[in-house]
């Protein structure tokens, strides 16, 4: 399968939601109004898997934070990204059911990662559930223990992947 990636356009709105919608429970899942403003606000941070079609497949985004840990408050409201440094979040990582368990989710990290390199981001940090984990550990990341985060009533973990600059 040949997939590129872009940054979203307000058209992809609804495909986007369909495909939260699809990956998590709806107390989990960004509303249309937060994944509407982080379109606007932190698109150089939210990389959209297409298909040949140019079909949304999957998606990955978050922003910047100048702390190592996500707090529940980065879902409600987006700020702009700063151009260097600071710790990269991940908010939602989500392929499309149809497109799962073919390293899509992988090739989404590796994309980050490389704006992560380019923009000499600290680290890249996100929470997940347990079972989760084991997918974040074989893509480089470390569990940091269990997060402080209450988001959607459910235990979550922090991991945290570094980021190796490229001199």
């Amino acid at each position: 399968m040949n997939i590129h990636f872009s940054i979203p356009r307000p058209e992809d709105i609804k495909e986007l939601i369909h495909i939260e919608n699809l990956g998590f429970t709806p107390e989990e899942a960004a509303s249309e109004e937060a994944m509407i403003e982080r379109i606007a606000i932190i698109p150089d941070s939210f990389i959209i898997a297409r298909d040949e079609q140019s079909k949304v497949i999957g998606y990955v985004v978050g922003p910047v934070l100048n702390q190592r840990y996500i707090t529940d408050d980065l879902f409600e409201k987006s700020v702009p990204n700063p151009s260097t440094g600071g710790f990269q979040s991940i908010l939602s990582l989500v392929v499309h059911p149809d497109y799962r368990r073919k390293g899509i989710a992988a090739q989404l990290l590796g994309e980050l990662e490389r704006i992560c390199v380019k923009s000499k981001r600290e680290a890249i940090t996100l929470t997940c559930l347990d079972y989760l984990v084991p997918f974040y550990e074989a893509n480089g990341y470390q569990n940091e223990g269990e997060s402080d985060s209450v988001h959607a009533g459910l235990v979550w973990f922090n991991l945290v992947k570094e980021i190796k600059s490229v001199n």
